[in-house]
């Protein structure tokens, strides 16, 4: 089950109290003040964790709670202070504010942390407030309350690349032949109902990650079937590579497709269809796909490669070029 937006209610530790105590021992007259501060209550701390894929753990354990703090004691024992809470999420979880819908943070890095609940602080013992004139105060404080809120968390999916096409285009079969990424597939259309990832590996230790989209349809960015929960997953995938069906399987012009694709990324985000991409020409080898696949090269003004994704026909064409692609990126980014 994948799930990549859920709310949780989070409460952080209470601070424990602080103790009210004066010594008394044998041969001890006048002990004074020994009351011992309360502990420092537990936080509640999102961790982005590359082995997590999903929300889905939350959705199912909405609650995320930290421990209280100890109370204080006498003979000067601080109460102990409370673990922290860990609530391991996939990268790309954003979070936001219920209440006011602000963006609070953006976990992108492996082992990233972000505190959402802060545990209260520990009460002062009565020696606290012991001085020259007030020696034996009767006076402590109590712990500080935990922060409480409601969270949205939404995820969206980190990959160097990003698959875009129609459903039925042949993108998980194409993902399956040049990753490590096995998905479902099917002959019918929204085989894929959640995101993908793959990693691609080659002998030299270079490795990048390629993500499978859910299949796009006219409208997606008026949320037409499930069009915002595919569309935000392509926000943050570097580059783009379009596919497209050359034999017109469904009775559709693969040239009109790529335009529809473009139009559609464009009405979601401006300036996501102007990512670099390279479009394949999928199913080439089936009959009659030698017009559609010229048209697309003389029309298009980005690389169009022809690919079987079914018989693996130059797909490693496809694994070397998207890798140039990518470290052309991540070369202008430094």
């Amino acid at each position: 089950m994948f799930v990549d937006r859920v709310t949780i209610y989070v409460k952080a530790g209470n601070g424990g109290d602080g103790c009210v105590s004066f010594r008394r021992e044998k041969y001890v007259p006048k002990g004074g003040p020994d009351g011992g501060d309360g502990g420092k209550g537990g936080s509640v701390i999102l961790k982005a964790d590359r082995g997590e894929q999903s929300l889905v753990s939350l959705r199912f354990n909405q609650h995320c709670t930290a421990k209280h703090g100890g109370h204080g004691r006498g003979k000067g024992c601080h109460g102990a202070a409370a673990q922290d809470s860990i609530v391991r999420v996939p990268i790309g979880t954003l979070v936001f504010s219920e209440e006011s819908g602000e963006l609070l943070g953006d976990l992108t890095e492996d082992e990233q942390e972000m505190v959402v609940g802060r545990g209260g602080r520990g009460g002062a013992g009565n020696p606290r407030f012991a001085n020259s004139q007030r020696r034996t105060p009767r006076i402590a404080t109590p712990g500080k309350p935990g922060q409480e809120c409601r969270l949205i968390l939404e995820l969206k999916t980190i990959a160097d690349a990003g698959l875009v096409g129609y459903p039925n285009a042949g993108k998980s079969t194409l993902i399956a032949a040049i990753s490590d990424a096995r998905p479902k597939t099917a002959p019918y259309p929204f085989t894929t109902l959640h995101p993908v990832v793959g990693v691609v590996e080659f002998p030299d230790f270079f490795r990048y990650t390629i993500a499978d989209i859910p299949g796009l349809i006219d409208g997606a960015h008026e949320n037409v079937g499930l069009g915002h929960e595919f569309l935000r997953h392509v926000e943050r995938c570097h580059v783009l590579v379009y596919i497209l069906d050359t034999a017109g399987v469904d009775g559709r012009n693969p040239l009109d497709d790529y335009a529809a694709l473009k139009r559609e990324l464009e009405l979601h985000q401006e300036g996501l269809s102007q990512r670099p991409s390279i479009v394949v020409a999928n199913k080439v080898d089936l009959p009659d796909t030698e017009e559609n696949f010229a048209e697309l090269q003389e029309k298009l003004d980005v690389p169009v490669l022809p690919v079987s994704a079914l018989n693996s026909d130059h797909t490693d064409e496809l694994s070397q070029t998207l890798r140039e692609l990518i470290e052309s990126v991540q070369a202008t980014k430094k």
